[in-house]
């Protein structure tokens, strides 16, 4: 049987998805229920998954390999495993420049 862990939300990310939502629920608020509903879904399986993701191929690229993704279209799942716990970092459209938010929040701070 796999190991379970814990997955926490940091604020960042809380406040990533808030902010996703509140701009799609503007135009669809049925549409935002549905991808809040999917992006939550998808970041507590991690629960018994934690491996799931892949390596985010911009730090891995820069040497950096403990922060992983989940790709829920558009958005990009930012989380990294810690013992038996979990964080979810950030939530990113992936139609930014990916690698400056990641380098800036993850690493810069």
């Amino acid at each position: 049987m796999k190991s379970k862990y814990k997955v926490f939300w940091t604020s960042v990310a809380e406040n990533d998805l808030k902010n996703i939502i509140e701009y799609i629920s503007a135009d669809s608020p049925q549409n935002a229920l549905k991808i809040f509903e999917k992006i939550r879904q998808t970041a507590s399986n991690l629960y018994y998954l934690s491996e799931r993701g892949r390596v985010v191929p911009e730090l891995k690229d820069q040497g950096i390999s403990q922060y992983r993704e989940l790709i829920v279209q558009p958005w990009r799942l930012i989380y990294r495993t810690a013992e038996r716990e979990i964080y979810v970092l950030s939530v990113i459209d992936s139609r930014q420049n990916v690698e400056d938010v990641l380098l800036n929040r993850l690493i810069l701070k």
